[in-house]
């Protein structure tokens, strides 16, 4: 099967529908409004309450909470991370192959990344080189291997402690689905998998665009453009359909479950084809169908609008949600070096969802790739990630972001090959073969080969964050409490639980910072502390407690570097010593 690949010079006439594709990449939702903020709740001392959902329905982590909150997710293209024969496609093989890189399983070493889940990217057969378009939900890819590739590769991630989820694109097939082939007889009993119709409705997309496109058999709706047709999930059928796919992935394959893609727009409800009542209902049915199938299995959904929309979807319809509007915050801060940005969004997520009950990242497949946001800037990057790593939520690290990786649109450009080595030419220790992209200009200084033994390296920031995080329960699922500063060019907050108590510092700003005195009015500390350097390098000051658990115009460290981060753990006197 030849993969379709786009480009600018290939398909100048569907730039206006690449603008809207999500499921093919395109920066959504970037015109969303902010959701609104509101009131900050006091600090409390009690502790942190386990998510709304059912106590026998989940298998618990740490503190009572669900597992995926111990872990950190890496999102996967496996066509473009390790190719294991030489044709130039990342596979299933080469994923295997690179594994240690990513967990060797060993918790005593800090040389693997660290990472304890897996997201992998459409893996299933498709026409098309980014496989939102689906042909064959029970078959693995020939590009990326087999059935028994994939078990193979759950063994060994298991072996590792690495839970795995793959892409489950429920909207819509590709246009080359035998489902879809056999719908355009208006006789066949698939014509109703599909929304058809003899004559054009005449209305267009949520963005403008055109949805219903022309046959010799009728008008069909697709959403994102005209290769990718809607499934019509008002028939029963075809949700028994792609249940039988969940079923399939959770119980043959042994996945420990979905990111499921762009679900605001499953069902449409005429001219409103977005975040509808129907979708709503449809996802709370699929969520009991595979909490049925496997009580511990996870679905993150991929619904790219404000905090506010994004809440409506949690807790009985998927476990948890990208926070797209806290990406984009972060990513102000980081950019502009001002720590209100990221400050007012988070205390708004923290407020609105049961703790840690969200998915938090700094950009994805579908948007330009975070070192390219900041402008190559990796001190930018720096403080960016130490936000992800160090917040409440469950996060997720796209593949190459550790290293720092460039790429802006087209799609393939923020997807190419992992650089693996720098001395290896334009195959970059991907393949032996020539790469199905080449890799961005930079790749002698971006690869894990060149940054590894590098302790200052963005990769070796990354590396500690993870080890970090993995070592104390309190980054995974702790309470989160802010604290004021006295200057806007720094961010602080508590992560606190019954064990342990750490402290959060970062300078967002591209200057030294020494009147940033902390604060807080009440909190769940008691007694003198003296903060222990888990992050960064300091020599900190006793930090003075007062008799509500909260402290005052406190100064750990006399000046903080520029763009600099710090995580102190807070241990009584008599401990320290």
């Amino acid at each position: 099967m030849i993969k379709r690949v786009y480009s600018h010079a290939v398909v100048p006439s569907l730039l206006t529908i690449f603008i809207l594709a999500a499921c093919v990449g395109e920066e959504r939702g970037a015109d969303q409004t902010p959701a609104p903020t509101t009131a900050v709740p006091e600090p409390t001392t009690e502790p942190i309450s386990p998510p709304i959902v059912a106590p026998d329905s989940l298998y618990k982590g740490t503190l009572g909470i669900p597992w995926w909150n111990d872990v950190v997710f890496y999102e996967v293209f496996v066509r473009s991370f390790s190719d294991s024969d030489g044709d130039g496609v990342g596979d299933i093989n080469g994923l295997i192959e690179k594994l240690d890189y990513l967990n060797d399983g060993n918790p005593n070493t800090t040389d693997d990344l660290g990472v304890t889940g897996l997201w992998l990217m459409p893996i299933m057969e498709s026409p098309s080189y980014h496989g939102y378009d689906v042909v064959d939900y029970f078959k693995v890819d020939e590009e990326y291997g087999t059935g028994e590739d994939f078990r193979r590769l759950i063994e060994e991630a298991q072996s590792r402690g690495i839970r795995v989820i793959v892409d489950l694109v429920t909207n819509h097939t590709s246009s080359e689905h035998p489902w879809f082939e056999a719908s355009r007889n208006p006789d066949s009993e698939k014509r109703a998998w599909y929304v058809w119709e003899d004559e054009d409705p005449g209305y267009r997309g949520p963005q403008g665009q055109q949805v219903w496109h022309q046959t010799p058999e009728g008008y069909y709706y697709a959403l994102f453009w005209d290769g990718m047709p809607d499934l019509n999930y008002e028939n029963p059928e075809v949700t028994e359909a792609i249940q039988e796919a969940a079923r399939y992935w959770l119980e043959d394959m042994g996945v420990d479950g979905f990111r499921l893609d762009a679900i605001k727009h499953i069902v449409e409800n005429g001219q409103l084809q977005e975040n509808t009542q129907g979708t709503h209902e449809w996802l709370k049915g699929f969520y009991t169908f595979y909490k049925d199938v496997n009580p511990n299995a996870l679905a993150v959904g991929e619904a790219w609008t404000g905090t506010q929309q994004v809440l409506k979807y949690t807790g009985d319809e998927v476990d948890i949600a990208f926070q797209f509007d806290l990406a984009q915050a972060v990513l102000n801060s980081a950019d502009n070096g001002l720590a209100p940005m990221v400050g007012k969004e988070q205390k708004t997520v923290v407020e609105s969802f049961p703790p840690g009950q969200y998915a938090t990242f700094l950009t994805n497949h579908d948007q330009n790739r975070v070192m390219s946001r900041l402008g190559g800037d990796e001190n930018k990057a720096k403080v960016a990630a130490t936000w992800l790593l160090t917040s409440p939520g469950v996060p997720f690290v796209y593949y190459g972001e550790e290293i720092g990786m460039m790429g802006t649109k087209p799609d393939e450009d923020i997807r190419r090959p992992m650089q693996w080595r720098h001395d290896d030419g334009l195959s970059v220790g991907f393949t032996e073969g020539r790469p199905w992209r080449y890799p961005a200009e930079d790749y002698e200084e971006r690869s894990v080969a060149h940054q590894t033994d590098d302790a200052g390296s963005l990769l070796s920031h990354y590396r500690s964050l993870i080890h970090l995080r993995n070592d104390h329960e309190a980054l995974r699922v702790g309470q989160w409490t802010p604290v004021e500063t006295d200057s806007s060019d720094v961010y602080a907050y508590l992560r606190t639980t019954e064990e342990e108590a750490l402290l959060v510092l970062i300078n967002f700003s591209e200057d030294a910072v020494d009147d940033y005195g902390l604060s807080l009015l009440e909190g769940p500390l008691s007694e003198d502390l003296t903060p222990r350097m888990l992050f960064g390098t300091a020599d900190p000051a006793l930090m003075s407690v007062n008799e509500i658990g909260g402290f005052d115009s406190y100064q750990p460290i006399d000046t903080l570097p520029p763009q600099s981060s710090f995580v102190f753990e807070l241990v009584s006197s008599g401990e320290a010593g």
